[in-house]
């Protein structure tokens, strides 16, 4: 019996895109199972009009890897037979070219606990260009049962048993929307590093602009032109993979201030996120007391946040890693 391919998805507040991103995955996957985070823009809907979607809900309030993972991959072992999990995020895509790459069948094939990973093609706000990481990212899984053991954050989206065996997809790949709305992905970035301060109590100004400012260090060699063969099959099935909605307003914007509100903004004086003036964004979007998210950093600090983005092109320079270094030791 062939095996089903079953797409794990987690969405909160992804209507930008979810429209696309179901489209071209219907074309592949036997199931699309989406866990929605609480959303309130039209997700949940857009979600039900796919018919190979399977709809859960994800009731968790906060922010949790592991647990939507898990509850992701457990609901695609309820569906009977051999599978292979794909674990997509709405704002990705495989390229089209699975529709004829032998690829496809390899993965279709290979033995059960084989960890199959994909080059993450990061695509551009110019959309004709585009820059890709060295590593092959493990999105794939042929199911056997394993555990999963996720990360608090950033964590492989699937089990990858020790020691198991990998298959190193070349020609299909993951098409990555995030860098195409510059705002949005700012929003995120601005987020994950509020979340590292008040979870994980990382103060480093350094270690957290360095990581999530990484796309602003990469190599011109890493840049390349978009393959027009990526999206060549999917526009033949009528489907727009070029136009990118922008919003004015992103939940990630919400979610700091809400975080400053519980904290205080004295929490995060060192973290990296002052470009925005968070007075004036807690005023727009009706939070009381506005005056109470004012930029509370000293000007050394402020100063230290310039270096580090007018740093942060060359920030693969030995100089510049020596005196990153020298910095934290200061618990910068």
């Amino acid at each position: 019996m062939k095996r089903k391919v079953i797409c794990l998805t987690p969405v909160k507040n992804e209507s930008w895109i979810l429209e696309r991103f179901l489209k071209c995955t219907s074309l592949w996957a036997d199931h699309i199972i989406i866990a929605d985070q609480n959303s309130d823009d039209g997700s949940e809907e857009i979600a039900k009009s796919f018919q190979k979607v399977i709809y859960v809900k994800n009731s968790a309030s906060q922010f949790n890897e592991p647990e939507r993972q898990k509850l992701l991959i457990n609901e695609a072992r309820k569906i009977s037979g051999e599978k292979v999990l794909v674990a997509l995020d709405a704002d990705e895509a495989l390229t089209g070219n699975f529709l004829n790459s032998p690829e496809w069948e390899s993965m279709l094939t290979a033995p059960k606990g084989t960890v199959v990973r994909f080059q993450w093609i990061n695509l551009c706000d110019d959309m004709e260009n585009c820059w890709v990481p060295h590593h092959r990212h493990p999105f794939g899984f042929v199911d056997d049962g394993s555990e999963h053991s996720g990360l608090e954050i950033h964590s492989p989206r699937v089990p990858v048993p020790f020691g198991s065996p990998s298959l190193l997809m070349n020609q299909i790949k993951v098409l990555h929307y995030q860098c195409t709305d510059q705002n949005r992905m700012k929003s995120k970035h601005r987020w994950y590093q509020v979340w590292e301060r008040a979870n994980r109590g990382i103060d480093s100004s350094v270690a957290l602009y360095r990581q999530y400012n990484h796309m602003n260090a990469v190599l011109q060699s890493d840049i390349k032109k978009i393959d027009q063969k990526w999206f060549d099959d999917y526009e033949l099935n009528q489907i727009d993979m070029k136009s990118i909605i922008c919003d004015e307003v992103y939940r990630w914007d919400f979610e700091v201030l809400n975080e400053m509100e519980k904290h205080g903004v004295d929490m995060f004086r060192n973290v990296p996120i002052w470009d925005v003036d968070w007075s004036v964004r807690a005023q727009n979007l009706k939070f009381k007391d506005f005056s109470n998210y004012r930029d509370p950093r000293s000007n050394f600090k402020k100063l230290l946040h310039h270096w580090l983005h007018y740093s942060q092109p060359i920030a693969s320079r030995l100089t510049i890693r020596v005196i990153d270094e020298c910095l934290k030791l200061f618990k910068l």
